[in-house]
């Protein structure tokens, strides 16, 4: 089964990310948030995954701009039209395997998640 890892190349939890799939060869695909943008649908399976508290990168350059109104509708738990305006405000990398949704980067969760 493929992965898929999603997020921006420049990042550098993708880069780590993307550095430890390929050492152990695992098949995956990298999805651009800037080329192709997460649909509202994508986003909305990702916070019924995973919560919008971990989805939302409260550190990111992106938080920071938001306006006062966007911020303060991601505080009221209503995300998901933030987030399709906003996918860097996404936390990276995000990856779908097996039928789960992990966010962020983490060796020992990977490792025990690509054990076969």
């Amino acid at each position: 089964m493929k992965a898929v890892l999603y997020g921006i190349p420049n990042c550098d939890s993708i880069k780590k990310a993307r550095r430890w799939l390929e050492s152990r060869a695992v098949d995956y695909e990298f999805v651009d948030f800037r080329k192709a943008a997460p649909s509202p649908e994508l986003i909305g399976g990702w916070i019924a995954a995973v919560g919008e508290k971990a989805l939302v990168n409260r550190r990111s350059t992106t938080w920071k701009n938001l306006s006062a109104s966007d911020q303060e509708a991601v505080e009221l738990k209503k995300a998901l039209p933030v987030l399709a305006k906003n996918p860097t405000l996404i936390k990276r990398p995000v990856l779908e395997y097996r039928g789960e949704t992990v966010v962020g980067f983490d060796a020992t969760d990977y490792e025990l998640r690509f054990k076969s």
